[in-house]
């Protein structure tokens, strides 16, 4: 039998695309509206993923969150009970791998190339005990932008997640990548960048390694559907994609 380079090549590919959709398969999947979501590790799950078109996340920053003392109280936070993931920074290189576009929560904790588009979220009512405003990094070449956002005015959207951010403030990143039409977020937490897609008529990929908050994001996403949308004309039907 004759060696074909070419058909060898293509039987291998085969076998390789066969085996990422096994493994990827054996993640749990939950699909509400255009949103795909999954309950996993997302250094696992994203190199099965193809490319999208941007990025909107907000990972562990790696600073203790609820072990940081009161400023002048000499006690200790109780803002939630403590977690792993608090003191633990996340691996960034498959998400940036993930996309071209990036906004990325807490990006000044990472190193991160040079940028000038950080963005900038001022809580106006934070309290002593708490950070007046956080920075998120980003790959959008332009001038750095600020919005201001109350705590106070959020907390009916609370689900239960410690940092979860203010759906105005995901919408507002979002304004900032307008042609991208699916958006990833891999450490999805309680699923607010899920639910500012559902409103904005974007695609959505959701990854969230919690069962607990997984199925707060599915939910709270799916609530986002059954409320009307912010656009006049539905998005077009996704459509299956090759997984490379």
């Amino acid at each position: 039998m004759t060696y074909d380079p070419a058909e060898n090549a293509r039987k291998s590919y085969d076998v390789a695309i066969d085996a990422m959709r096994e493994k990827l398969a054996s993640f749990r999947c939950e699909r509400v509206g255009d949103a795909t979501l999954y309950l996993g590790d997302c250094r696992e799950i994203l190199p099965l993923l193809p490319k999208v078109d941007a990025v909107v996340t907000d990972p562990p920053y790696g600073i203790g969150y609820a072990a940081q003392p009161i400023v002048g109280k000499g006690k200790q936070r109780s803002n939630h009970e403590k977690r792993e993931w608090d003191d633990q920074t996340a691996d960034l290189s498959p998400v940036l791998a993930a996309a071209d576009a990036h906004i990325i929560w807490g990006g000044n904790y990472y190193p991160l190339p040079p940028t000038r588009g950080w963005l900038s979220w001022f809580k106006p009512d934070a309290p002593p005990s708490l950070s007046h405003f956080e920075l998120a990094w980003t790959s959008i070449d332009r001038t750095s932008r600020q919005i201001s956002q109350s705590i106070a005015a959020t907390n009916g959207e609370r689900a239960g997640h410690p940092t979860q951010k203010p759906l105005r403030v995901i919408e507002w990143c979002l304004d900032f990548l307008p042609d991208a039409s699916t958006i990833l977020d891999p450490f999805m937490g309680s699923g607010t960048t899920g639910v500012a897609c559902a409103k904005l008529g974007r695609k959505f990929i959701g990854i969230e390694l919690e069962p607990k908050y997984f199925d707060i994001a599915c939910k709270r996403i799916d609530d986002a559907y059954r409320q009307p949308r912010l656009f006049k004309d539905e998005p077009p039907k996704p459509k299956q994609e090759t997984l490379i």
